[in-house]
């Protein structure tokens, strides 16, 4: 079975994000080595975590994006969520490491050497770092892939290390205060650190099933109460996502006297307005007789019934 265009745009995206990576590291390494800057060594070590980074998420794309199985009836999107998040983790490692070396230096600060051409070849990695950043990023909203979009943003967090390393190198070059080298390190791993946090909490949420945002939410019950017509109410609504895939349950309440093949019809009529504005959702529907209709209002996701307004 060929894969979806989907799948393959991704795929494609996270090889370009590995070819990027190691042209990158490549290029940090050789201006660390020139300068001899703990700022740029800083920057050097967050690309090794880039590269890492960028050949775990092509892997599990791919594994990701593999149609549902017997063992995986609902498909396999989490496996994105545990890539993003290790992701994160990594960048967290990577900001403590930064974090410790430039401690180091601020009690000996050196002054640096061949600080145009290595900030020349900083400026190069960083265009190449930033073009790659915002193509990940926009792909992986489009297909809802939270391991590439971690990737991108990743390669952000990368971006502002370069930026505010090469700002700390300009000053000190300018004053000759050649301890703003570490401390412009230490300012850009925290930076990096509140970023590697953000990506492995979005993480979290997803493995732990969190709901659609509020926005969705609204949008999810405009269609129900504009489309349920010929029921009494619908309740119990819950969703969550798992990458680019939706799951929307809810119970519908029908007259006790209405045919199975009315309420169906119902049914339909609700997944597919429901799949026509959220291509990727997968709907199930309770249906209910009026008399033995039930809601447990504590457990969903939003507000209570939806009643028929039409």
């Amino acid at each position: 079975m060929n894969a979806p265009l989907g799948s393959r745009e991704l795929s494609r995206a996270a090889l370009v994000s590995i070819a990027v990576a190691v042209l990158v590291l490549a290029l940090k390494v050789t201006a660390w080595r020139l300068t001899g800057s703990v700022a740029l060594f800083s920057d050097a070590a967050e690309s090794v975590v880039n590269v890492l980074a960028a050949v775990i998420a092509f892997g599990v794309i791919r594994f990701a994006r593999q149609p549902a199985d017997e063992g995986h009836p609902f498909g396999h999107g989490k496996a994105e969520y545990f890539s993003a998040g290790f992701e994160g983790a990594m960048i967290v490692a990577a900001a403590c490491f930064i974090f410790w070396e430039a401690s180091g230096r601020l009690w000996d600060p050196q002054p640096l050497v061949s600080l145009e051409l290595g900030a020349v070849i900083s400026i190069v990695a960083t265009a190449l770092n930033g073009a790659a950043a915002m193509w990940l990023v926009r792909v992986g909203r489009k297909h809802a892939s939270p391991a590439l979009e971690a990737d991108g943003m990743h390669l952000w967090s990368d971006v502002l290390t370069t930026l505010g390393a090469l700002v700390g190198l300009a000053i000190a070059w300018a004053t000759g205060w050649w301890v703003l080298d570490p401390l412009f390190a230490i300012l850009v791993a925290l930076n990096i650190l509140r970023m590697g946090v953000g990506i492995v909490g979005s993480s979290v949420a997803g493995l732990m099933d969190a709901a659609l945002p509020p926005e969705d939410r609204g949008r999810l019950e405009g269609l129900l109460q504009a489309n349920m017509h010929g029921a009494i109410e619908a309740h119990d609504l819950r969703t969550r996502r798992a990458s680019e895939r939706i799951f929307v349950e809810f119970h519908l309440v029908v007259p006790g006297n209405m045919s199975v093949r009315v309420s169906h019809d119902i049914c339909d009529r609700l997944e597919d307005v429901i799949e026509a504005e959220f291509p990727n959702a997968l709907v199930t529907i309770h249906v209910e007789p009026e008399s033995e209709a039930h809601g447990d209002l504590d457990s969903v996701d939003g507000p209570g019934p939806l009643t028929n307004t039409g």
